[in-house]
């Protein structure tokens, strides 16, 4: 065969491509025969979109020395490297902005799959076939035993093809050519990996005469009657059967009957077919009604409250193709973490999610799949959604994706696409999709005065204008007045964080039109790396990347819930568990929007100094949602607390049964209050310095004489102890690049907290104490810390105060204030502590620390976030044991300890920098600041400021027995 040069002006062509057949209701599978062409695909990868010639679609062509991959699948994270890499931007197009144009180096994957047709298929005359591809990116062209199809784009949507013509019953030659870029990769700027590749199924399914073709399932809800109204409309004359109401009706005909209704927290599925001529397809009706009415969005009549994630779909190494039990993990996870709504940034999911979303029990806003970000650097000159050539494209992705989701009941809120400027495209879609489906809301966070859009929407509002927009005093156009509100991306989740959680969730339940919020975001897009653990931007050489912006998640990337998540579980939790200050009744208010508390089962039970009672169960009545009770508790310790002991009391609300998404005795809210206060440690000065040439002894501790650092307690070595203020940044200490705010991680940085020298100004023996005098200050700066340590001993226990006298002018908080010391690693694997825990907690993230005893090894306190910073702080600690030490702190205090210093945490870019040492460095905080959200959103709000101001804190050292 002589060489051709192949056609390629279709990469570089707005059109949405040629030869699919219009778009319709997707469903997973019916009567009608259909062949899973997922597996094994032979591959050639290509360095230009021209480089070979059409030849390998043809029947007789010899592939056999191409590598294989596995479809679903993206070439680059497959053959180890030998098909390219991953890139990762934000916003920024990895390469130049042209549009429609695209680079010439345009990697190209061929892909060639021989497949037979079963034993047992239809005769190739009897009906039809149709090749579905459910997601290929950026743009495909293929061919079917050497016919071309067509080519398409749009990565994140459905494509069908008619092959019933082309077909054999064996050795059928299935060809698809896959380019990176295309024009379509301008409207596809999402904030992720750019991955090439066919990453969703490919079927092919048998369409009898008489088969199914697109069909729309209309199923309201009459909240005053308590009926449902179903109306199945279908292009083929057929009947619609739902044997658990007793409906047999034709397509077209409106029946109504007294139903139970769909909601997120009931969410009631009846089983039904659609029954044509030549095919049954399984319906799961969920009868609802969503409205905006009042100024409200309502759902069966009640207004709802969104407490969402954003989803992008993730998986460590299989990019964005995940199978059915990861989408199931996420959905699962979600239920359990009390998420009760999913916007599918910024992209249609695959179909099987919103399945599952139907089923469990989750509102989603389905965005579609459009993002033009990198406009913005030209002031969104060029930008396709303003330009009428793109107009069609932008219309066709509209289309595939209100077609194929349009018969889900958990899909609320249609999305026109994510940070994509203004324009007449976006219009011209909103048309389309109110013309279309007038029973779901239209929103776009880019329609500032929502002009063609049923919700206003931001991004990453502050507190403290969330408050204003609450209370109507954000001005505006008169229409958007009057629409509710959501924060459709809120708390952004990288790193450490997000901090304010709490403070959001108080303003979204004090006002009606605040109607929740979305966490930017749901998972962490790590890359399973040998070398690195996992990788982020930049670590595959990318020229233009976004480093650890991508890992901006409430999950890690295996899927393990961070703090983040469980805090959020915490301040969502749908019921609210709150004393009175007496200890003798608890208020139990219903949170939820539709159901009652007959679900749950309540108990309850007292801890002395943490030590827990026996639980009892609480009697807790059916409350309907919004109501709320007085429960007086079972009597307990109080006024007791075992010779000075401090109580509380802690009631729980678990899940009474088994249900679809947990098991029985899950936990879904709990309240904790202190009945009886602490009694602090005192320790009489009863001993006084005792030298001894280089040392000097007080009670059980030992101090170098010269400098008075403390060198031991009883039998335990001590390293290093001194005032700290420094912690390894967190992402949100350093925020974003593009931010106004004050970015505290960087100041401190240009201050030189990170390099503190400590002066030694005095070491004063006494008859009752050792004092140390100190001036704790950065090089090439005036700012100081006066410190003071000031040691006593009843003959027993050590005492420590520390008093801190900022000089200087302080224009800035502090990152944390405590001491910091080592102990023998050997001997400090492992802690106990009575204060909050199980996990970390900070000033803004502290809602899920509970107080009681905890204990875990040194490798658990460590939460490892893909890029290292400051972490595993245990708050409101009484007192901690490891290493043969133990402390109590007066206050209580901040504990946490490592394996490493802060300076090694705060250099390290993965986990794997990091390297066990033979000390254990503990620190001790009087004071940490705040977390916020300023990765992407605002900082700490300022009460969670460390401002630096005169302190004094103590700390009591003693063995352990």
């Amino acid at each position: 065969m002589s060489p051709r040069t192949p056609a390629v002006d279709y990469v570089e062509s707005v059109s949405p491509g040629s030869g699919a057949l219009p778009p319709r209701a997707w469903y997973a599978s019916s009567d009608a025969k259909s062949l899973s062409l997922n597996g094994r695909w032979r591959l050639r990868v290509s360095a230009t979109a021209d480089a070979e010639d059409d030849a390998f679609a043809e029947e007789g062509y010899d592939a056999q020395d191409w590598a294989e991959v596995t479809v679903p699948g993206h070439w680059v994270l497959q053959g180890d490297g030998g098909f390219g890499s991953p890139i990762y931007t934000n916003h920024l197009y990895p390469f130049p902005v042209d549009p429609p144009r695209v680079p010439t180096e345009n990697p190209t994957g061929d892909h060639r799959r021989v497949f037979d047709l079963p034993e047992g298929w239809p005769d190739l005359s009897e009906g039809g076939f149709v090749l579905r591809f459910d997601g290929v990116e950026s743009c495909a062209r293929l061919w079917l035993n050497g016919t071309d199809l067509g080519e398409f784009k749009g990565s994140r949507l459905p494509h069908e093809f008619a092959v019933g013509h082309l077909l054999k019953q064996r050795g059928n030659v299935l060809a698809v050519r896959v380019h990176q870029w295309s024009a379509g990769s301008y409207l596809e700027d999402q904030d992720q990996w750019w991955l090439p590749g066919i990453f969703r199924d490919v079927t092919l399914l048998h369409r009898p005469a008489g088969s199914v073709l697109d069909f729309f399932v209309h199923a309201s809800y009459d909240h005053v009657t308590g009926e449902g109204a179903l109306r199945v409309d279908s292009d083929v004359d057929g009947r619609v059967v739902v044997p658990a109401l007793g409906i047999d009706a034709a397509t077209g005909e409106t029946v109504t009957t007294p139903v139970r209704p769909w909601t997120a927290e009931t969410p009631t599925l009846y089983d039904g077919e659609l029954v044509t001529e030549g095919e049954r397809v399984p319906l799961r009706i969920g009868f609802r009604t969503v409205e905006l009415a009042d100024g409200l969005i309502k759902v069966n009549g009640r207004p709802i409250l969104f407490k969402g994630v954003n989803r992008h779909e993730w998986h460590p190494e299989t990019g964005r193709a995940l199978d059915l039990e990861t989408m199931r993990a996420d959905v699962l996870l979600m239920k359990r973490h009390n998420v009760n709504a999913v916007r599918t940034s910024h992209y249609p999911p695959h179909p099987a999610f919103l399945d599952l979303c139907d089923e469990y029990g989750l509102w989603v806003i389905d965005e579609c799949d459009l993002e033009t970000h990198g406009f913005v650097e030209q002031d969104w000159r060029d930008n396709p959604v303003d330009d009428e050539r793109w107009t069609p494209a932008l219309l066709d992705r509209a289309a595939r994706m209100v077609e194929r989701d349009k018969n889900h009941p958990s899909v609320v809120i249609w999305s026109l696409g994510n940070e994509a400027g203004t324009g007449r495209g976006l219009t011209a879609m909103a048309e389309w999709i109110h013309g279309r489906d007038a029973s779901r809301l239209v929103h776009y966070e880019g329609d500032v005065n929502c002009r063609d859009t049923d919700v206003y929407s931001r991004m990453y509002a502050s507190h403290e204008e969330v408050e204003r927009i609450g209370r109507g005093l954000d001005g505006g156009t008169l229409r958007r007045r009057e629409l509710p509100f959501i924060l459709c991306e809120y708390a952004h989740a990288m790193g450490n964080g997000p901090g304010g959680l709490a403070d959001y969730q108080r303003l979204f339940e004090a006002h009606d039109r605040l109607q929740g919020a979305f966490v930017w975001e749901w998972i962490d897009h790590g890359i399973r790396h040998p070398e690195l653990g996992y990788a982020y931007g930049g670590d595959f050489g990318e020229e233009l990347h976004d480093g650890n912006f991508v890992c901006d998640g409430l999950l890690f990337p295996d899927r393990t819930p961070s703090p983040g998540l469980v805090e959020f579980k915490k301040v969502i939790e749908p019921v609210r568990i709150e004393g009175d200050g007496s200890g003798g009744t608890v208020r139990i208010t219903n949170g939820y929007d539709f159901c009652d508390l007959s679900h749950l089962r309540f108990e309850f039970f007292h801890q002395v100094d943490g030590s827990p009672s026996g639980a009892e169960a609480l009697t807790v009545g059916p409350l309907a949602p919004g109501e709320s009770a007085e429960v007086k508790l079972p009597s307990g310790p109080v006024g007791e607390g075992g010779e000075g002991g401090e109580v509380q009391w802690t009631v729980r609300a678990l899940l009474a049964d088994d249900t679809s998404w947990a098991p029985r005795d899950h936990p879904v809210a709990w309240g904790q209050e202190t009945v009886v206060p602490r009694t602090p440690a005192t320790v009489a000065a009863s001993q006084r310095p005792v030298p001894g040439g280089r040392l000097l002894t007080l009670g059980p501790g030992v101090f170098d004489a010269r400098t008075g650092a403390l060198r031991s307690v009883g039998g335990v070595d001590v390293r290093e102890l001194r005032l700290d203020v420094w912690r390894a940044t967190t992402d949100n200490d350093d925020g974003a690049s593009w931010q106004d705010d004050t970015r505290y991680g960087l100041m401190w940085r240009t201050h030189g907290l990170h390099r503190m020298r400590h002066r030694l100004d005095g070491v004063e023996p006494a008859d009752d104490a050792l004092t140390v005098r100190t001036r704790v200050a950065p090089a090439g700066r005036e700012l100081g810390l006066r410190t003071v340590y000031r040691w006593t001993s009843d003959g027993t226990r050590l005492k420590l105060t520390v008093s801190v006298g900022p000089e200087g002018d302080w224009t800035m908080p502090l990152p944390r204030i405590g001491v910091r010391f080592g102990l023998a690693g050997e001997s400090a694997g492992h802690a106990r502590w009575f204060g909050g825990g199980p996990g970390e907690a900070y000033p803004d993230t502290g809602a899920a620390s509970m107080l009681g005893r905890w204990d875990a090894g040194i490798e658990e306190l460590q939460t490892p976030y893909v890029r290292p910073q400051e972490n595993g702080a245990r708050a409101d600690v009484r007192w901690a044991e490891l290493g043969g030490l133990r402390i109590e702190g007066d206050p209580a205090f901040w504990f946490s300890a490592r394996r490493w210093t802060t300076e090694q945490l705060d250099a390290a870019r993965h986990p794997t920098d990091l390297t066990p040492g033979d000390t254990v460095w503990v620190n001790l905080d009087h004071g940490q600041h705040g977390i916020g959200s300023q990765s992407c959103g605002p900082g700490p709000l300022p009460q969670y400021f460390l401002n630096a101001e005169p302190v004094e804190f103590s700390f009591v050292f003693s063995e352990t027995d």
